[in-house]
């Protein structure tokens, strides 16, 4: 009688979609699904946390009506929002205060007053993007707002507490006329706006230390041949991201030596609004997937690279259909976490993608994102320096982003699918013994496994049941254990011992759940099989 074969994975290396299956068997810890799972920085793959509304229970719509969030960003501990053609400001998610009113003095309104002018006239807005000022006499930083149709909005509040108690800022920016703006960033004490809609290959930078001025001293603008579709400033530089080259904007201080210096030229970006910094790093959506821009202190030493190959696949279908999508994307910096979201409005919720990157030592590996419905998604620090998230929907309610066990209540549903494994002998049918999974729950958990023999052959018999792991419960911290709850002693990620069934020349395992538990990490597994007769 043949012996029992052991057979270990360390769950690393991603969701990969681009490999064939000769070469997924060279990546054990490799995943070709991988749902709703986070790839953590210490390893394993977390399922994902979810998103709760903004104010609680008691939320409320911003506009008063369904509208779909164009922009999100925290500020003055709490959050403006851009929806339908107006501009709005809330602390507690429950009471919103419309912002966008006529300019007001430069020494500040208080709140009657403030409320007292007269809304500003103001079209439908697009994708929203958004500046921050800080200065040091303001509290909160001054928030410039560029919507793609109108004038830039320029908001500075002082004050905490209630917000009646608060002094107001507010005053349209003429950049060129009349026209909207579409992408905008601070760079140098300069406000950088471009994507003007009848001079789309221009840049236009404001005054030292004025965001609202483009006509005085210091102000300035630079024509490429290209059309610009995002800025970015990235160290000394600014970064001119355009449809078909990568350009960047140096000495903007010193005008005898400001000049824009090519980066790519065969290269460009799909949209603007997948920049992001990362580890010292620009992340942007290019037409052959996700890449980065990398410099150094010396002048053109520049890098790009492509970072999304194992799941080029996904970001293809996402190219050729990008003109269907709104895009918008965060950082979140705890988790070294790069997320692009995707949403096409004329479809539902569960039809709604996204993608993850997380760095890791190797570089990025990448899961997937389903069921989340995000048209505009922010991030920033609070007073305490803790970093928030938030994102708005099409529904136009706002959501604390990345936190809780559900989606807004309802079940998250998270697939893990490895590959097929043939244990080294793909002519060798193994009967499978049992399965060891190492899996750490933050809570009562109850995932199941699924188990598919031969690439799931139809011809062979294949299990039409999961295979359950129980409970599994959190390891008990000492001083807060209940006897006869929890076990002294328990280790950070047990191995569960699922027995199991069948036969087959290879094999492939998915860990499924669909409920409102919390998160649970999967680190790996141990398979215990027999080898038999050959095929």
């Amino acid at each position: 009688m043949a012996r029992a074969q052991p057979y270990t994975v360390a769950c690393e290396g991603g969701l990969v979609t681009a490999s064939n299956q000769i070469d997924l068997l060279r990546t054990p810890g490799s995943a070709i699904e991988l749902q709703n799972f986070e790839i953590s920085v210490e390893g394993g793959y977390r399922r994902i946390n979810g998103f709760s509304k903004y104010g609680g229970a008691n939320a409320t719509l911003p506009t008063g009506t369904t509208s779909t969030i164009q922009g999100i960003i925290p500020y003055a501990d709490g959050v403006i929002v851009c929806a339908s053609t107006n501009i709005y400001f809330s602390n507690d998610g429950v009471n919103w205060l419309q912002i966008n009113r006529s300019s007001v003095s430069s020494s500040g309104d208080n709140h009657t007053a403030f409320t007292g002018r007269s809304l500003l006239t103001r079209t439908n807005q697009g994708q929203v993007q958004f500046a921050l000022f800080e200065g040091p006499n303001y509290e909160h930083g001054q928030i410039v707002i560029a919507d793609e149709n109108n004038k830039p909005y320029s908001f500075r509040m002082e004050g905490s507490g209630a917000i009646a108690s608060r002094t107001f800022f507010s005053e349209e920016i003429t950049v060129s006329g009349t026209k909207g703006v579409q992408f905008i960033t601070h760079h140098d004490r300069h406000l950088i706006a471009a994507g003007v809609e009848d001079n789309l290959s221009t840049v236009y930078y404001s005054a030292l230390l004025d965001p609202t001025d483009f006509s005085g001293t210091g102000s300035g603008a630079i024509t490429l041949t290209d059309q610009i579709v995002g800025v970015a400033s990235f160290r000394a530089d600014l970064f001119i991201f355009c449809k078909n080259s990568i350009h960047k904007l140096i000495n903007i201080n010193t005008p005898s030596q400001t000049a824009v210096v090519p980066v790519a030229e065969s290269v460009g970006c799909l949209s603007g609004h997948s920049i992001q910094e990362i580890a010292g790093d620009l992340i942007f959506l290019a037409p052959d997937g996700m890449r980065t821009i990398a410099g150094t202190a010396r002048i053109g030493d520049i890098e790009l690279g492509t970072v999304s190959k194992r799941v080029q696949p996904l970001f293809t279908t996402l190219a050729q259909n990008i003109s269907q999508f709104e895009i918008s994307s965060v950082v979140i910096r705890e988790k070294s976490q790069y997320r692009l979201f995707y949403t096409n409005l004329s479809l539902g919720e569960n039809a709604q993608r996204g993608i993850i990157g997380t760095l890791r030592p190797n570089g990025f590996e990448w899961s997937e994102i389903k069921g989340l419905e995000v048209t505009a998604v922010g991030s920033d620090f609070d007073a305490t320096k803790v970093e928030r998230y938030y994102h708005g929907s099409k529904s136009g309610f706002i959501y604390n982003h990345d936190t809780g066990d559900t989606f807004d209540g309802t079940a998250i549903a998270a697939r893990y699918k490895t590959p097929d494994y043939d244990y080294g002998d793909l002519g060798t049918l193994k009967t499978l013994h049992y399965c060891k999974v190492s899996i750490g729950g933050e809570g009562e958990v109850s995932p199941e496994l699924q188990v598919k023999f031969e690439y799931s052959n139809q011809n062979i018999p294949q299990h039409t049941s999961n295979f359950s792991f129980g409970t599994v419960s959190p390891a008990a911290i000492f001083g807060e254990a209940v006897f006869g709850s929890n076990v002294f002693g328990a280790v950070v990620n047990p191995m569960v011992r699922i027995p199991l069934q069948g036969s087959g020349t290879s094999n492939s395992f998915t860990v499924v759940s669909n409920d409102t538990k919390p998160p649970y990490k999967i680190n790996g597994l141990y398979v215990d099989y027999i080898p038999s007769g050959r095929r």
